[in-house]
């Protein structure tokens, strides 16, 4: 027991390990127990914001105002996402070659970019919010009625931006540990503002939806602090000085090289998520949207750890190659593979018994409740071969080989599964039904397509 005990303890600190020395299950696991806790708190954010809007008055308004919100910030995800690639691809494969220096210079570009381009699309949302989320399929009324939600949710892209980027940093470099508590603190600092700010307390004013919005922000911004400590301030193995910040051209093309089809892949199944969520607020009105959005948030609650399992290979391909140990970098892949096939397995069956108790705790509307219930039980179907494919995802990204993923999204979302979920709700007439049955079978045939390119071995080749 108590050689367990310090296995975790050694996983919570932030104790530099070579990832390239030790043993691949060791090396998974330490790797792994932080990121699932580190993705599992970025979900708590939406469930969080979700289970308080859910009781205000207008809950119908609210849970969709969240939920197409939510999916409109998945492009501002997607770019934060491509970036992170970007840096955990370069930062990696710096430390697997034993250069920090150089490592936290690439970390500084990356940032630097980022920034730029968030920024402009952070200004975007904050003008035309009302307008884009009628564009998603809200009625006027309800678009009225989030507006202020979606104007601060949108406008606070860079520090979403810096939260997921920094912490892809310190996941190339090993430190999974920090990543995780930095949103272990902004969600803690979220949970605590939620209720104040939403409900009131005495001097402070209930605010409703907008004050759902303000806390995220604050316990975003939180978490930012916490992480540019470690980033700037404390003795780390990344350190960035501030000459790191001068623009470097090389490392921004290498940067934007890893980066651009990293973001295009994330955009791909951002906008083809934003399609099945116009789809399904067409096709079944305000009730089935809020259902399925409630089914998203709660799918992501638990997808989200397998993620960041999955993240694990990212880094650990990164520093193998680095290190020239591609057999290692590809036995990394496939045992982190089997402890995701397992994570899923017992998700699916969690949604399956218990889909409706979960949903319950949400939202008391019936039918809201119907709509959320047979997403999740459709949509499990799946989620052992979504497991296997977000690794291989993670492991072509962790190697610099982020184009083969970015093809394999682009036919498997746009060219299968919006078409499929068209004809399955407009031409058959299924409505929303049809949308949920296109989501595991796409993600089934896009699992199988990345499953055999990894085995060609192509993705061995790539030069960052």
């Amino acid at each position: 027991m108590t050689k367990y005990i310090d296995f975790i303890k050694k996983a919570f600190s932030s104790e530099s390990v070579d990832y390239t020395k030790i043993g691949i299950r060791s090396a998974v696991l330490l790797l792994a127990i932080p990121m699932m806790l580190e993705m599992a708190m970025e979900s708590v954010f939406a469930l969080v914001d979700l289970y308080f809007v859910g009781h205000l008055k207008e809950s119908g308004f609210a849970i969709q105002t969240v939920g197409l919100t939510e999916s409109v910030l998945s492009i501002m995800y997607s770019i934060a996402i491509g970036m992170s690639m970007a840096a955990t691809a370069l930062v990696a494969r710096r430390i697997g070659e034993k250069n920090p220096e150089k490592a936290s210079q690439s970390a500084a570009q990356v940032i630097l970019v980022s920034f730029a381009i968030t920024f402009i699309l952070s200004l975007i949302g904050v003008i035309y919010a009302e307008e884009i989320l009628i564009l998603m399929g809200s009625k006027p009324e309800a678009a009225a009625y989030g507006k202020d939600f979606t104007r601060i949710m949108m406008g606070s892209s860079v520090i979403i931006m810096l939260l997921f980027l920094i912490n892809g940093i310190f996941r190339g470099a090993g430190n999974a540990a920090i990543a995780m508590k930095s949103l272990w603190i902004a969600n803690i600092a979220n949970i605590i503002l939620c209720p104040v700010l939403i409900k009131g307390l005495g001097p402070i004013p209930a605010m409703g939806l907008t004050g759902a919005a303000l806390a995220t922000t604050i316990g975003r911004s939180i978490g930012v602090i916490y992480q540019l400590y470690h980033l700037l301030v404390a003795d780390t193995e990344i350190r960035i000085k501030l000459n790191y910040f001068k623009p470097d051209f090389k490392l921004i093309k290498s940067t934007v090289k890893i980066a651009t089809p990293g973001i295009f892949q994330f955009v791909i199944a951002s906008c083809s998520w934003i399609f099945l969520a116009k789809l399904v607020a067409t096709t079944g009105e305000e009730n089935a949207s809020a259902g399925y959005q409630t089914a998203l948030r709660l799918m992501m609650f638990f997808i989200l750890p397998a993620w960041g399992l999955s993240n694990a290979a990212s880094t650990l391909v990164g520093q193998n190659m680095g290190a020239n140990e591609m057999l290692r970098a590809e036995q990394s892949v496939m045992k982190t593979v089997k402890y995701n096939v397992i994570f899923m397995l017992i998700v699916s069956l969690l949604f399956f018994l218990l889909g409706d108790f979960l949903v319950g705790f949400f939202t008391k509307e019936i039918e809201i409740k119907n709509y959320a219930t047979n997403a999740l039980h459709i949509m499990s179907v799946g989620f052992v071969f979504y497991g296997i494919g977000m690794v291989m995802i993670n492991a072509f990204n962790g190697a610099g080989d982020t184009w083969t993923p970015t093809w394999v999204n682009f036919f498997g979302f746009w060219m299968f599964q919006i078409p499929l979920a068209y004809f399955l709700s407009k031409h058959l007439g299924m409505g929303p039904k049809g949308v949920f049955i296109s989501i595991p079978t796409a993600e089934t045939l896009i699992t199988i397509v990345a499953f055999i390119l990894f085995k060609k071995g192509k993705w061995k080749t790539v030069k960052v």
